[in-house]
């Protein structure tokens, strides 16, 4: 299981969403900055933190509500102004300062793919769930950044036919990588 290096103040904003997810019963992963940091290593210095959680519309208020009582704070406005991208803005509050989280809803088959294709990570003595190497490099390669993609694809037990059946799955042939 990979180890995530992260800042106190990171980590804590990591264990409080995976605590608030797990409360609420959703299943999530962990996308962006944390699986990032997860799977090619170095500190996690992410500018927010971002989860992929597998629920319906009607659980989004539930979010909100909760982590407005567990730490969080909520704006009610831009919860409103995010309804349309299935999309729960939050902001961590700790004293050290406060961390963006973006709660994204599982909305399609893909992202409903990807959370149960989630594999554990520790972030200090608390496992959460980040998204499998094969759909951080989708991700990776859907933001153009080949360098990781690459790092990915050479780590040892990345499936790289899982991958490109991915790609294919969603019409996206001419990004298969050569095995």
């Amino acid at each position: 299981m990979p180890a995530i290096s992260a800042s106190p103040r990171d980590a804590r904003a990591i264990q409080a969403t995976d605590e608030l997810l797990t409360k609420l019963r959703a299943e999530h992963v962990f996308v962006g900055a944390v699986a990032h940091a997860a799977w090619l290593g170095g500190e996690l210095t992410a500018r927010s933190i971002d989860v992929l959680a597998l629920t319906g519309p009607q659980q989004k208020s539930s979010i909100a509500m909760m982590a407005g009582n567990r730490g969080f704070r909520v704006d009610r406005d831009e919860v409103e102004q995010a309804d349309q991208l299935d999309l729960v803005p939050l902001n961590f509050v700790g004293d050290d300062g406060e961390v963006r989280v973006h709660v994204l809803l599982a909305t399609n088959a893909l992202y409903a793919r990807m959370v149960t294709a989630g594999q554990e990570a520790q972030v200090g003595e608390t496992a959460i769930r980040v998204a499998a190497p094969e759909d951080l490099a989708l991700m990776l390669t859907m933001a153009e950044d080949e360098v990781s993609v690459r790092r990915l694809v050479a780590r040892g037990g990345f499936n790289l036919d899982g991958y490109n059946e991915r790609l294919v799955s969603i019409g996206l042939r001419e990004l298969v990588i050569a095995g």
